[in-house]
Parts: structure tokens; C-alpha cells; sequence
């Protein structure tokens, strides 16, 4: 066979296997995305499930509209809970969906991938999650701690010699880490985020309210009234309707800010006394670099109202909130792409191939194909 017809039959190859992907899968939504195409994917980590078959139905955006209105035989999951596989089979379904969605024209297989995952995260924890990726076609796949990726992605830069710390609060977890030259020196992981603010508003109203909300009315509420600081207007109110604990008739009551930021603020509370923690087992020059630098804010939950201000004064720090602070993480992920030595040497596991022979042809048609070296 000619070199001319070798290569040609390499670039059709080519155009079956997609780019490289960086994936965020987290307790509330997964963000995907695909090197020189940015942000593919971004949607809610849940599936609505078939209650007779255990069949999953519907994924992400689709399975998130059915939520609070499903019908009696159909069940809407989270696959993961606190950042951690709690459904395999679920969370491997919903991670070849979104896969699937990510990948452009006819291609089937990807190269390689980077996941994140939490600090202290067990190894059966993160097996669960490697297998849930290789079942979704995925060559190799490297798994990376979220603190060290959203601080790459909030613009720590990988050989910067003085030490930064980032705190990302997610939905169901908090990940603090303090870098240095692209290392973690000191991280700390909490199963507490912004879905417990979620949870505080739910009990509150139907303890104290008497009405049964469901969680996208409780996630309205948490995104329109809560806040971390004396809001500006505690009289605002926003009316939610749900179903009346006594009579379980549909029923409807006014909620203000006042209510939402009291159960606001215990958790927010246990994020800043995990910081403050964490800060407090640093050796004194990195602390000092803290001092001076401050602390950055990713995830989701940093756009909490006021939490900047409330951590400032809590910690003693100055705090700054990265650029689109839910898409940190996966821009770090991104930007390790570009970064090969370093992704080998921070990577939490050797990355496995799951088709050798595959493989071998891909890193073949790389050395042939001058783009991609």
C-alpha cells in the first residue's frame, strides 16, 4: 500500500474519532468540552427512569422538564450524589449520552479525555467514575483534581512559584486547594455546596410554612432571594406555590428574603470554617503568599449573592470571584491539553487505554498527520 493511500486511509479514521474532551461531571450538571470547539455540552446531571423496566428514558435538559411532573411510573434521579458515583448504571448511561452528544459528525470513539475529581476521593469512588468514561468509547482518560483545575482555570498559571488558593463551591460538594507551580500543596473536600441551600429552603417551608415545594421551586428561590449578607430589601418577597402539608390540596404562600438567607447562612458558615481550616495547616510562607493573594472563588456557588463580601470578612482575606466561575474547572481541564508534562505528572491515575489496538493507530496517524504533533 502507498504512503498517499496509508494516509488517506488514516484521514477517513480521522474523521470517525473526535477531538479530545474535558469533562466536569458533577451532582448537578455535567459541562463538556471539545478541544478547538469550547463548550459543548452543559446540561443538568439527572435522568428520568422507567420505574417498571429501569430503563433510562430521558437525559439532562429532557429528563430536568419532566422533574416535579413526572408520571407515577417514572422516577427523575441524580446519578451522582456529593460529587461521587452513587448509580453506576445510571451515571454510565448519562456520561455516554452526553459523550455522544459531544461528538461532532460521524465519529464514535475519542482519543483521550480529562475528568475531574474530588480531593480525598476514594479509589473505588474513582474507579466507578474511569469505568462509567471507558464504557463511553473513550480511549484514555485522565482524572484530575477539580481544585488544582479550577485554579488553572480561574488563570493560576502552571509554574507560578508563589501559592494561590481556590475555593470551588459546587453543588453537592466545596473543594478547597492551595497551588504552587502547579501542584497541590494542601486541599480539603466537604460534602457541602449549594444544593444544601436547596434543602434548608425545602425543610424551612414545610416546617414552618406548612407547603411541600419541589427542588426546581426550591432552586428559584435559592437563585432570586438568598444571599450571604444583610440584603438590601428584606421585605422582598416571591410567592411559590406547591402542596399544603395539612390538606395535601395545591396550595401557594409568599416567601421573602429574610426567610431564604436564615437557612442561607449556617452553610455558608461550614464553608467558611472549612477555609479557615484548611489555611491553618499551611507551612508560614505559603501562608503568607495566601495573605497577600487572597482567596478565588469558583463553581457555581460562587455566584451566590454577596458571598464574596461574607467570606471576606469571615477569613480575613480579600476575595475574588473568577471569570464565569461555573466554567473554571472545565477550562482548567481544557487548558492541561497544552500542557502534556504536566498532565502526566498531576494526573491522579495512569491513564488506561481501553482499546490497545485502537490506540496504537491514533498515535500512529499522529506522528504521519504533522497538525497533530
Amino acid at each position: 500500500m502507498s504512503k498517499t493511500s496509508s494516509f488517506i486511509g488514516l484521514s477517513a479514521l480521522r474523521d470517525r474519532v473526535s477531538d479530545s474532551m474535558a469533562i466536569d461531571m458533577g451532582s448537578a450538571s455535567t459541562i463538556i468540552a471539545v478541544r478547538g470547539r469550547g463548550v459543548v455540552i452543559d446540561e443538568p446531571s439527572v435522568v428520568a427512569v422507567d420505574k417498571l423496566s429501569g430503563e433510562v428514558i430521558a437525559v439532562g435538559n429532557e429528563a430536568q422538564k419532566m422533574q416535579g411532573r413526572e408520571a407515577r411510573d417514572v422516577a427523575v434521579i441524580a446519578p451522582l450524589i456529593d460529587g461521587v458515583v452513587a448509580d453506576f448504571e445510571r451515571t454510565r448511561v448519562m456520561l455516554d449520552h452526553f459523550v455522544q452528544e459531544a461528538r461532532s459528525g460521524t465519529s464514535h470513539f475519542s482519543r483521550r479525555a480529562i475528568m475531574s475529581v474530588l480531593s480525598g476521593v476514594t479509589q473505588v469512588e474513582q474507579r466507578a467514575l474511569l469505568s462509567a468514561a471507558e464504557e463511553a468509547r473513550i480511549g484514555r482518560v485522565y482524572m484530575i483534581e477539580e481544585g488544582l483545575a479550577a485554579a488553572i482555570g480561574a488563570g493560576v498559571a502552571v509554574d507560578d512559584l508563589h501559592a494561590s488558593a481556590v475555593v470551588d463551591i459546587g453543588a453537592g460538594t466545596t473543594n478547597i486547594a492551595v497551588i504552587v507551580n502547579g501542584a497541590i500543596i494542601a486541599s480539603r473536600a466537604e460534602r457541602i455546596g449549594s444544593s444544601d441551600i436547596d434543602a434548608a429552603i425545602r425543610d424551612r417551608l414545610r416546617r414552618h410554612r406548612g407547603l411541600t415545594i419541589g427542588i426546581p421551586t426550591a432552586e428559584r428561590l435559592k437563585l432570586e432571594l438568598s444571599s450571604a449578607i444583610e440584603p438590601k430589601d428584606p421585605t422582598r418577597k416571591m410567592e411559590v406555590r406547591g402542596r399544603d402539608v395539612q390538606t395535601g390540596s395545591p396550595g401557594a404562600v409568599n416567601v421573602s428574603v429574610a426567610e431564604v438567607s436564615a437557612v442561607t447562612l449556617p452553610i455558608i458558615r461550614r464553608i467558611a470554617d472549612e477555609v479557615r481550616s484548611t489555611l491553618t495547616e499551611l507551612p508560614a510562607e505559603v501562608a503568607g503568599d495566601i495573605y497577600d493573594r487572597g482567596l478565588i472563588l469558583t463553581g457555581g456557588g460562587a455566584q451566590l449573592e454577596g458571598l464574596a463580601q461574607y467570606l471576606q470578612k469571615e477569613v480575613g482575606l480579600s476575595v475574588l470571584i473568577a471569570d464565569d466561575p461555573r466554567f473554571a474547572i472545565v477550562r482548567g481541564l481544557s487548558q492541561m491539553f497544552d500542557e502534556p508534562l504536566l498532565l502526566r505528572r498531576v494526573a491522579r491515575t495512569e491513564p488506561q487505554p481501553l482499546f490497545a489496538a485502537e490506540i496504537t493507530v491514533f498515535e500512529s496517524w499522529s506522528d504521519l498527520d504533522p497538525t497533530r504533533r
